[in-house]
């Protein structure tokens, strides 16, 4: 069965954590049942992408530090918490956490089904991401380090002249570097490039894209309206603005 129907399901009691499995069962996803959190955090490196139905109730470690301990470590991973305990104060705190969902203790198929509808989705999303944070990742550690250095230069919206000024070498072997930095890529643009590296890590997300140099605008003076009363303030007429060459 694909990894996008897995679910980890972590419940220490017994009776419980077979109920949900076959409930799970039902609405088309594979249970693959852990008596405790410490049990499925000490192989979590070896496990595929799946959501996780996870009791917070108790374990071992508790509930709760196993939640936050996924969202640190797999933050793609949706998680839905169970509980026994209707309580506002707890639903808060794990969502607080990142669960997707909280559910209330019994469990039926039909609230599984329906809590774990956008945790395909958002499974899903998740590993279409990592795939292209692979692919993108794969790209840039075809650059050197001094690549890398001249590139994140370039991206930060610096001009060549400045790049060369700060890392101590010529206007020219910046423009080489740069030639290199996009084949290497496969980009034509500062712009595609920045969107490849922000998808590699390289670069955060917040960070705006470089704008290609433009060639500034310059400004044409005014011209004095004529017939002006001689030795009153000057009077203007607005010119538009216009390129040279």
């Amino acid at each position: 069965m694909s990894h996008q129907r897995t679910v980890y399901v972590i419940d220490r009691d017994l009776e419980s954590r077979r109920s949900l499995s076959v409930h799970l069962g039902l609405t088309g996803a594979e249970a693959w049942p852990f008596a405790g959190g410490a049990e499925m955090l000490a192989i979590l490196d070896h496990l595929m992408p799946a959501c996780v139905l996870l009791d917070v109730d108790g374990s071992d470690p508790h509930g709760l530090e196993v939640l936050r301990e996924l969202g640190e470590r797999r933050p793609g991973w949706p998680v839905v918490a169970v509980s026994s305990r209707d309580e506002v104060a707890l639903a808060v705190e794990v969502m607080k956490l990142g669960a997707l969902d909280f559910l209330v203790k019994p469990v039926g198929a039909a609230a599984l089904a329906a809590a774990f509808a956008p945790a395909w989705a958002a499974l899903h999303r998740s590993i279409e991401e990592y795939k292209v944070r692979g692919l993108a990742q794969e790209r840039v550690a075809r650059l050197t380090a001094r690549e890398v250095d001249i590139s994140l230069a370039l991206l930060s919206g610096r001009p060549n002249k400045t790049v060369a000024h700060d890392l101590g070498i010529s206007v020219r072997t910046v423009e080489m570097h740069r030639a290199h930095i996009m084949a290497k890529l496969g980009v034509r643009s500062l712009a595609e490039a920045a969107v490849l590296a922000t998808q590699a890590g390289l670069i955060s997300s917040r960070e705006p894209p470089p704008a290609e140099q433009q060639p500034s605008l310059p400004l044409t003076p005014p011209r004095r309206i004529p017939g002006a009363r001689a030795g009153a303030p000057p009077q203007f007429l607005p010119r538009r603005l216009s390129r040279t060459g």
